[in-house]
């Protein structure tokens, strides 16, 4: 899991970052298309998961970056 806090040692979580190929889910390792805020830490998530944990974390989280539209692109 990648985890992000705003102290001294550690960049703030940047909630607008664009997500990379290098941005890995946090349930199966696959490319992440969301990145879902709560309290300075990050949650990456496959579209798949994102979606699948999309209704219980949406009332926890500060913010919810979606980049899944990216799969239907040319």
């Amino acid at each position: 899991m990648t985890t992000l806090t705003n102290t001294d040692e550690t960049a703030p979580v940047e909630e607008e970052r664009p997500l990379t190929a290098l941005d890995r889910c946090d349930s199966c390792g696959s490319q992440a298309y969301v990145r879902a805020t709560l309290g300075g830490s990050e949650l990456l998530f496959c579209a798949h998961h994102g979606n699948k944990h999309k209704e219980k974390l949406l009332p926890l989280v500060s913010s919810w970056h979606d980049e899944s539209h990216k799969l239907y692109e040319r």
